[in-house]
């Protein structure tokens, strides 16, 4: 192979990799560390309040250890009537860290939860402890659909889960990430049971999955939220 020909087929070898890259999302949480699940709405117009947030609220943030992580967009809301527009991720280095900030935010800036309410017409918020190290990743040139759902018993029943996993799997998709066991502080409520996130290969596949499996029949569940992430 001639050089120049070498050069080339490195160039086009380095901008498919990096292609790649750009529409893979990847993310690592070690044991300890405690991950966030953030839906929310942002008011049009809101420049001027998201720089005075950033500029007061992110300081103390980053005090107590929180790392910004990639986030995504929702394209289409599939199950429920919860319109978010953006699901986010962040991270912090411990649950003391994490409730530290939750816990005097308001000490240190009297008007946190009011900026917040003035950007973010709806904040939904979730964070969840590591048991153990966590490493996912999602192609955003893939369909991916993150499901949230809610049991009708008080008991952790894992039965109608186990049973759905079984025809995602069965039918093409793949089990990106599966979260229990979360806490979401008073005011941003959004704790289900199981949130998970399954990658198909595109949208047919998705929907011919949904006509033979509908979460319908699952009695045992008490609400959904279902939407497509981008």
């Amino acid at each position: 192979m001639k050089f120049t020909n070498l050069i080339l087929l490195i160039a086009v070898l380095l901008v498919t990799i990096t292609a790649a890259q750009e529409k893979t999302k990847s993310f690592e949480f070690k044991k300890g560390e405690v991950l966030d699940i953030i839906l929310l709405n942002q008011v049009e117009n809101s420049s001027e309040l998201f720089k005075r947030y950033k500029e007061t609220a992110f300081p103390v943030a980053f005090e107590y250890s929180y790392q910004p992580q990639p986030g995504f967009g929702i394209s289409k809301l599939t199950l429920g009537t919860n319109k978010a527009q953006a699901f986010l991720f962040g991270k912090w280095s411990s649950l003391k860290k994490r409730v530290g900030f939750l816990e005097n935010i308001s000490k240190r800036l009297p008007d946190f939860h009011q900026q917040r309410r003035d950007l973010f017409p709806y904040f939904g918020l979730t964070y969840y402890e590591m048991k153990q190290d966590l490493q996912f990743s999602v192609d955003t040139s893939k369909f991916n659909v993150a499901t949230a759902l809610w049991s009708n018993s008080n008991k952790k029943d894992r039965t109608f889960f186990k049973k759905w996993v079984d025809a995602v799997k069965k039918s093409g998709g793949t089990i990106i990430l599966t979260l229990e066991n979360g806490t979401s502080p008073l005011g941003y409520y959004y704790n289900a049971d199981i949130l998970c996130i399954v990658e198909w290969q595109n949208e047919n596949a998705f929907q011919t999955f949904t006509e033979k499996h509908p979460l319908s029949f699952y009695q045992s569940l008490r609400n959904v939220h279902q939407f497509v992430i981008q």
